[in-house]
């Protein structure tokens, strides 16, 4: 016998609030309860349109400390600067409540709840939130966004990541205008992949570092949100495009060989070549120890941003273009003006580090 489809809750209804076609309320979503034994609930801000279509989820701060989604988020409440014509946002600042107010990735038993989904209402308690959020917003949607940074200690250009073997998704996921997509499918436990699996499309967006609210971020945030939707037809207008778009499955991580301290020459954005300094190892001295290059030619993904090393530390994360794609992206790069977005985003990320030419 085949499988009944669950039922979709209606994204008018969330338990006493109720949210008409053309309003918008805050409600919440009940996720646990406390050491304390009091309740703990995520706040989610809920947009309907005048008329009927898609539903879009915004999430930030699946991990606690990724705090550039919520500032975009916030923006997306209070300031979104468009009007919603058809189907529906859900917007949620923080998913992990507990970790955003410990200023911590993971929850309190170390669990990470982006490896914790679809979850389980008997499961432990990164379980039991995963499962709140499919049950609650997942399963209300069509499309997700879910807004990520990198790790501690170091910062990404933003990317957009997604199964673009899915026509739906890759479609939606080239709407955002991120100059760089990874092709994908994500870990096993994260939201967008249970999310997937439940037939709502998720992309993840992947921009900047911890515990930052960084304004070139947000605005790279807010213009992608908005070409989603327009893609979708839930805002009027035109998806806003990017100088160039580059598509790769194909990215490495480039690791020191030796401890010492880092001078780095390139940001994160920028093109390198084949054989490209990528940093200079020195000892504390500043007496050269070895030169870390490029494997091959690419553009930077992400970086540490601590010059500090061990050996075998993340240096710089490169993303590797097709035959030929190289070339189009420097051409690309080169007619940006200063006040670009492109170009304010790769300064606003490098200056937070002293990058130098190679001697």
């Amino acid at each position: 016998m085949p499988t009944k489809k669950p039922v979709r809750p209606d994204i008018g209804v969330w338990g006493q609030v109720r949210i008409e076609p053309g309003q918008a309320a805050e409600t919440q979503i009940t996720i646990s309860e406390s050491y304390s034994g009091m309740v703990l609930e995520v706040p989610v801000y809920v947009r309907r349109a005048p008329k009927p279509g898609p539903t879009v989820f915004v999430t930030g701060a699946v991990h606690g400390d990724e705090i550039n989604g919520t500032g975009a988020i916030r923006n997306l409440i209070a300031n979104p600067g468009f009007e919603l014509a058809t189907g529906a946002l859900i917007l949620i600042p923080v998913v992990n409540l507990i970790g955003f107010e410990r200023h911590s990735r993971y929850l309190p038993d170390r669990r990470d709840l982006n490896r914790s989904f679809p979850g389980s209402t008997t499961g432990s308690l990164a379980g039991r939130q995963a499962r709140a959020i499919m049950d609650a917003v997942v399963a209300r949607s069509d499309f997700g966004i879910d807004l990520h940074t990198a790790a501690v200690r170091r910062t990404n250009f933003p990317n957009v990541r997604a199964d673009t073997s899915d026509r739906r998704l890759s479609a939606f996921a080239r709407a955002f205008g991120a100059e760089l997509i990874v092709n994908s499918k994500g870990p096993r436990g994260s939201l967008r992949v249970a999310a997937m699996r439940r037939g709502c499309r998720t992309l993840v967006l992947e921009a900047g570092e911890v515990w930052k609210v960084e304004p070139t971020v947000v605005e790279y945030t807010l213009r992608g949100v908005r070409n989603c939707l327009v893609h979708l037809g839930m805002v009027e207008g035109d998806v806003e495009k990017p100088p160039y778009q580059m598509e790769t499955d194909a990215t490495k991580w480039i690791r020191a060989r030796h401890g010492g301290f880092l001078r780095f020459h390139v940001a994160p954005g920028d093109i390198v070549e084949r054989g490209d300094p990528i940093a200079t190892n020195t000892t504390l001295f500043g007496e050269e120890r070895s030169i870390i290059s490029s494997p091959r030619g690419g553009v930077v993904l992400g970086m540490t941003t601590i010059p500090s090393v061990a050996p075998g530390d993340p240096i710089c994360h490169l993303a590797f273009p097709k035959r030929g794609g190289l070339r189009r992206v420097e051409r690309a790069q080169q007619n940006l003006p200063d006040e670009s977005l492109y170009e304010r985003t790769r300064d606003d990320l490098a200056s937070g580090m002293l990058v130098r030419d190679a001697d």
